[in-house]
């Protein structure tokens, strides 16, 4: 399948499982950190910092069989953004993964700051346990336990959960440029969430400020995902 522009997806992943654990943040805590030709994306006058905890139970480039995907855990820490033309999007300040192959293909092709981790997700009855910690680092870690309720209507299209949730766009700032790229999946099915114990360092190790109250929380059971290669934004330098 193409999409709007009539590109092949570069690759599929299954996505399950998701928490998303989101702040509002200053905007200039995050301007330094965001790259020029990106404006930060802001509602209601709030701009916001996000992890999201998930499950990549299917990974593979687009035309290879089932059998050659790959599993692993995968952590990221974003902001909202949108560019010149006003697409809205993420910006990554890291991504943590369990898998060395994700790390380095994602690093070599997509430019993105992937880290190496140490990673385990436990489910003891209605609770999931979640902890990463990045090799090598001792200030780059999350333990974090949650557990989940009733289904939720899909996120309504204006509202706060419906920003901080469905995007469909990533900028990577390399090669002197700037360059977007797209995922697309249906809209994320939800569920209440309660998050009942957090710890972590991963704001702070991408230089981002301290929450000083308790996140805004998301859970999605999990979508299927297909993702395309970047292209250049026009007319950005880095």
């Amino acid at each position: 399948m193409q999409d709007a522009e009539g590109a092949r997806p570069a690759g599929r992943q299954r996505w399950r499982d998701l928490l998303f654990l989101h702040w509002p943040v200053p905007l200039d805590s995050l301007r330094p950190l965001v790259p020029r030709g990106l404006e930060i994306d802001s509602f209601a006058g709030e701009s916001y910092v996000s992890l999201i905890l998930f499950e990549i139970i299917e990974s593979r480039p687009e035309g290879a069989p089932r059998v050659m995907a790959s599993h692993f855990l995968e952590t990221n820490v974003r902001t909202y953004v949108r560019d010149a033309d006003g697409e809205p999007g993420v910006y990554f300040f890291s991504l943590e993964a369990s898998s060395l192959l994700a790390v380095t293909a994602a690093r070599l092709l997509f430019g993105l700051p992937y880290f190496h981790a140490a990673m385990c997700m436990r489910r003891e009855g209605a609770e999931t346990q979640y902890t990463s910690r990045r090799r090598g680092s001792r200030d780059a870690t999350i333990e974090v336990a949650w557990s989940i309720g009733d289904a939720l209507d899909a996120a309504a299209d204006g509202s706060r959960d419906h920003f901080l949730i469905e995007r469909y766009s990533l900028y990577v700032a390399r090669h002197r440029g700037l360059y977007r790229g797209r995922v697309r999946h249906r809209p994320y099915p939800l569920r209440r969430v309660t998050v009942k114990r957090l710890r972590q360092t991963l704001l702070s190790a991408a230089a981002l400020p301290a929450p000083s109250a308790p996140p805004i929380a998301h859970y999605s059971p999990g979508v299927d995902v297909e993702i395309f290669w970047l292209k250049r934004v026009k007319g950005v330098s880095r």
